[in-house]
């Protein structure tokens, strides 16, 4: 049997609606359930190699101050994943506001290349700023 890979980071996101935040992610985004656990409900998710876990808000948990939505003020989550475009039409179909609409973006990654990612934006339940993408490949960069 193969050993289950685990990313050596993963960020770990508090929520108020556990329940919500964990049919956003796998329905909507299509995340996997690796692990659960309750008291409190937490989740190891993955998708496509993109690790993250959601736990359920508790006391004594890892706030460093008050939390105030949207949670993840600052921090933009870039999951990589293999259809982005079917990712995009499950948001859209269930009506998920969008904080901005799928499209290619190149980013230069040296004097020569640049890479094309497919991608859209959208808050999770809580706030936290959400980056669904795809990478489509290398070509000339362009200045």
């Amino acid at each position: 049997m193969a050993e289950i890979f685990w990313n050596p980071q993963v960020p770990e996101l508090t929520v108020m609606d556990f329940a919500g935040s964990l049919d956003f992610y796998t329905r909507l985004l299509g995340f996997t359930v690796r692990y659960a656990r309750t008291g409190p409900d937490f989740a190891y998710l993955d998708c496509g190699g993109a690790q993250l876990m959601i736990e359920a808000r508790h006391s004594g948990d890892w706030e460093v101050a008050p939390l105030e939505a949207p949670f993840g003020r600052g921090v933009n989550f870039t999951i990589e994943m293999p259809d982005v475009d079917a990712c995009f039409l499950r948001v859209q179909a269930a009506g998920w506001p969008l904080f901005r609409p799928l499209r290619d973006n190149c980013y230069p990654v040296n004097e020569q290349e640049e890479s094309v990612m497919r991608e859209f934006l959208l808050q999770d339940p809580d706030g936290y700023l959400l980056r669904p993408s795809q990478r489509l490949g290398k070509r000339a960069r362009r200045n």
